[in-house]
């Protein structure tokens, strides 16, 4: 039986950058295998070295999840379709947040009347409703490209108190799609100069910015008080950071991810609902799968998210509609897909199930936390900075540069002389190098390089190694010309 089995696009690459598959089987585990046989590079993101399932892979049959096991053995009908949903990441009609009493301690004057009357025309909002935003208090925690649409629509929908968390600064490539900032605010932190919109939205809003990493000692304290927090980070430890954060306090969770063309976006935390790793134990090894920030957004992706993410946001502060709580909705931009997915909790979750094994926000390495740090026993992985192997490109040293970024980085910035190899082709291509020479690994930011490394090491390659200390981005301006050759 031929079935139709759609790749999320953080995984595409592992397909052929396929978006759909026509798959033979008659039950989940004969797809999967005859997907892994046709496309064996996505192997090692989807086992892990024990042979299991990555906690970050859920598998859908339809709407149904099916990443258990036990499921894999049913057969199957010819119209169901299977879907893999890796994390980048039913409701019912709610209450408001907003206690009454919150709420009948607001006023609006006469210039916030004109300001929001086509809310106050709606029948579900009106005037209660409004004065419920008035009264609301929300964290948004990242200001860059999701930040950017929900900081300005929740101002500009009237919400009383806007926190904002950002340690960045804006940068000149920030512009494409974190339009919450300028020109004349590159160099300026993040954080202040969503302040300045914020105030040229709406100059009645109390604004709370804070230019700080989060971390384990200071998200408690940062989301104190807050009604709702909003997740528009761009990295996995700030995301289980923030989410178990909000589930041991119990404040609700508006959770959104981007990458390429695709967007998730879910509420945690809700009336003691799910949290992210009920959906996802754990996010996948450093490298593994790129970041936004490696793998690029349509500009106009966070404005889609991020739009979905506010009024997810809005609707929990007025209590009306349906929220999505115990739902994920991925959307594809690039092929108009939308699906839901439910959410469940889980009795095994590590934070909000029945037996928890988090009872505090805890502190964690992030290498260790991703499968990067080394473990006792294991043999190190060496670096080079871009200054020695600059040096050595000019004296002529014999050397291997191997690039294991996507075709869309490379375009941008090119190595010359060096090879491509995809993660995933390392070990069944080493033939290809020289264990006589060394060998330099290069990706973006120096995360993906070192988990190519350790494939080969654990391959049995035993030539020299070195991987590129901050990537090709800690390179520029000492490697690189404008046009990708040496300097």
């Amino acid at each position: 039986m031929i079935m139709k089995v759609y790749i999320s696009s953080t995984l595409r690459s592992f397909f052929g950058r396929r978006e759909k598959i026509e798959a033979e089987g008659q039950t989940i585990r004969q797809i999967i295998a005859g997907l892994m046989d046709e496309y064996p590079d996505a192997r090692k993101v989807f086992w892990d070295e024990e042979g299991k399932l990555r906690n970050f892979i859920q598998i859908y049959v339809n709407e149904k999840n099916v990443t258990d096991e036990e499921n894999w053995d049913i057969s199957l009908g010819r119209k169901d379709e299977l879907l893999f949903l890796p994390v980048i990441a039913g409701g019912a009609p709610t209450e408001s947040l907003i206690s009454d009493e919150r709420r009948k301690a607001i006023t609006l004057d006469e210039q916030e009347i004109e300001r929001f009357n086509r809310h106050l025309m709606l029948r579900e909002i009106g005037v209660k409703g409004q004065k419920r935003i008035k009264a609301a208090k929300v964290a948004v925690i990242g200001a860059g490209a999701l930040g950017t649409p929900v900081i300005q629509y929740l101002a500009a929908a009237g919400v009383g108190t806007i926190k904002v968390v950002d340690f960045d600064e804006v940068s000149l490539g920030n512009l494409q799609s974190q339009v919450i900032h300028g020109t004349r605010d590159v160099k300026r932190p993040k954080a202040a100069s969503a302040r300045d919109t914020i105030k040229s939205i709406n100059p009645k809003i109390k604004i709370e910015s804070e230019n700080v990493k989060i971390d384990a000692d200071n998200i408690e304290e940062i989301i104190e008080g807050y009604d709702i927090v909003a997740d528009c980070t761009d990295n996995y430890k700030a995301r289980y950071v923030i989410n178990d954060a909000c589930a041991l306090n119990g404040i609700p969770l508006v959770f959104a991810a981007i990458y390429q063309y695709e967007g998730q976006v879910g509420v945690f935390n809700l009336n003691h609902g799910p949290c992210l790793r009920c959906q996802f134990p754990a996010p996948p090894p450093a490298g593994l799968v790129p970041t936004c920030a490696e793998g690029g957004a349509i500009s106009s992706l966070p404005g889609i998210i991020g739009s979905i993410q506010a009024n997810e946001i809005l609707k929990l502060i007025i209590g009306i509609g349906e929220s999505l709580d115990g739902k994920l909705l991925v959307v594809d931009s690039l092929y108009l897909h939308t699906r839901m997915f439910e959410v469940h909790k889980s009795e095994r979750c590590p934070v909000c199930g029945k037996n928890p094994s988090i009872c505090k926000v805890e502190r964690y390495d992030y290498d260790d936390f991703c499968g990067l740090k080394q473990e006792e026993g294991e043999i190190p992985v060496e670096g080079i900075s871009s200054d020695d192997l600059a040096e050595r490109i000019e004296k002529g040293d014999a050397l291997t540069i191997v690039d294991v970024r996507e075709p869309h980085e490379r375009a941008i910035q090119r190595f010359p002389n060096a090879i491509v190899m995809p993660i995933g082709q390392l070990a069944r291509r080493q033939k290809e190098l020289n264990p006589d020479i060394d060998t330099i690994f290069i990706c973006k930011e120096g995360k993906r390089s070192i988990l190519a490394i350790r494939t080969l090491i654990e391959a049995g390659y035993k030539g020299p190694m070195y991987n590129l200390k901050g990537g090709t981005d800690g390179a520029k301006g000492i490697i690189f010309s404008n046009e990708g050759a040496w300097l």
